[in-house]
């Protein structure tokens, strides 16, 4: 008897911790956008940098253990010149034996002021040769809090002479 009447007190307890969070995080919103990461990965200022891997400087995607750091500017629209919202700071490290797929670690970091000092964590295993990609949202802190949630990431644009690139990205997010 005091066992089932534990057991019930603990459940109670855990039903009324649960509800008083909810409470103080408030409804689960989603939010969706579209993003563009202006990637520089060449030239006087590039924005993407490899740091491991063969040093004959060639970027070498496809080979295992390769790793990249990026700080990309991220703009609401194709044009490199369109507002900026964020940086996309992190690293991709090509994780597959047979360079197939890249491991990306990326911080949105957001700068514009509806999202300010908000983050959203984007993390998973990228089949980097694939026209879409898609990896996880999971995590987010400001606006963002407790966000999860996908992304898709597609180059739209590539100009090797300027060792330059248009990344697309679709972001929905579940988020307090």
């Amino acid at each position: 008897m005091a066992s089932s009447s534990f057991k019930l007190s603990f459940l109670l307890l855990l039903a009324i911790f649960i509800c008083s969070n909810a409470v103080e995080l408030g409804q689960l919103k989603e939010t969706s956008m579209t993003l563009y990461f202006q990637d520089w990965f060449g030239g006087p200022n590039p924005t993407l940098i490899q740091i491991t891997g063969r040093s004959d400087g060639f970027m070498s995607y496809e080979k295992f253990g390769t790793v990249f750091v990026t700080d990309d500017p991220v703009t609401i629209g194709f044009d490199g010149s369109s507002a900026q919202v964020a940086r996309a700071q992190g690293m991709y490290v090509t994780s597959a034996l047979d360079g197939s797929i890249s491991h990306v670690m990326i911080s949105l970091v957001f700068t514009n002021e509806e999202y300010k000092g908000s983050t959203l964590q984007i993390q998973g295993a990228s089949p980097q040769f694939e026209r879409v990609r898609e990896v996880a949202v999971v995590s987010g802190t400001g606006k963002f809090r407790l966000g999860r949630g996908h992304a898709t990431f597609e180059t739209i644009h590539i100009d090797v002479e300027k060792s330059y690139c248009v990344i697309q990205s679709n972001v929905t997010v579940l988020h307090y």
